[in-house]
């Protein structure tokens, strides 16, 4: 006999909270993201050689810059041998990358989460939290690559003390929320967990057993007044139990009423 696929009900027009969940961390990874790479500071350079000692180098992806701890003094610096090492170029392409799959990702996502919608496109929904996931793996290949060769990078200057920026601690946190949020909508592709994933229970457990469903209550009948009418008490005319309502009843004829005369007749009178 075939196999009866189970029947499956949402309890809440509510859009799910994996869908919630994902649709508000991405964005804010997508932020993140931006901010690391755009801003000049993947790494940091201080105590440089015959330079005051309040005085450092901010190096990013696409610019450094001098600053000292009170103010930023020049931008825009050009030194061949950092902007030449290979990581420079492949970190430009993957953020870069990263930033444009985030935006398609979010926007086949906004497709299948339509709160208009009785139920979400699940297939949709979670193909845009895949293209989230993957543009968090991009961005956290560049950023995990360059803090790994973060004091073999090349650098005109000599010396100094290298440390880590707040792009790289910003790449990171974005790239961990895209992935999270990512994962999370993909689960929603499948059902699991008893269906909690996407707010679903089956219907046997909210209609009650199939057997209820198939013998419904019977229409409860109503009572119609019978059009025999009894005899009332309170009535001077008999009415019989078999007297049929429905045929109007004959007028009896009146009575003649003759008054006996026993006096004279008078001349008025003849």
């Amino acid at each position: 006999m075939p196999t009866q696929t189970a029947e499956w009900i949402r309890t809440s027009l509510r859009t799910p909270g994996i869908l919630i969940f994902g649709m508000v961390l991405a964005p804010c990874g997508w932020i993140l993201n931006l901010t690391a790479t755009v801003s000049p500071n993947w790494r940091t350079i201080r105590n440089i050689p015959g330079t005051p000692s309040n005085e450092f180098l901010q190096q990013g992806i696409w610019d450094i810059c001098r600053a000292t701890d009170t103010s930023q003094l020049e931008c825009q610096l050009v030194d061949t041998a950092y902007f030449n090492t290979p990581i420079i170029d492949i970190a430009r392409g993957l953020m870069v990358a990263s930033l444009i799959v985030t935006l398609i990702g979010l926007a086949v996502a906004i497709a299948g989460v339509r709160c208009w919608r009785e139920n979400p496109r699940w297939i949709v929904a979670g193909l845009g939290g895949l293209l989230i996931f993957l543009s968090g793996v991009m961005t956290l290949i560049p950023i995990a690559w360059y803090t790994h060769i973060l004091e073999d990078i090349a650098n005109s200057g000599a010396g100094g003390d290298i440390v880590v920026g707040y792009c790289i601690v910003l790449g990171y946190i974005g790239a961990i929320m895209e992935i999270l949020a990512g994962a999370v909508m993909f689960i929603g592709i499948c059902r699991c967990c008893g269906g909690k994933n996407r707010g679903e229970r089956p219907i046997e457990e909210v209609m009650g057993p199939q057997s209820r469903r198939q013998n419904p209550p019977q229409p409860r009948r109503a009572e119609v007044p019978s059009p025999v009418r009894t005899r009332s008490s309170a009535s001077s005319v008999p009415y019989s139990r078999d007297d049929d309502i429905s045929f109007p009843r004959a007028k009896t004829p009146a009575r003649s009423v003759t008054t006996p005369y026993s006096g004279r007749p008078y001349d008025v009178d003849l």
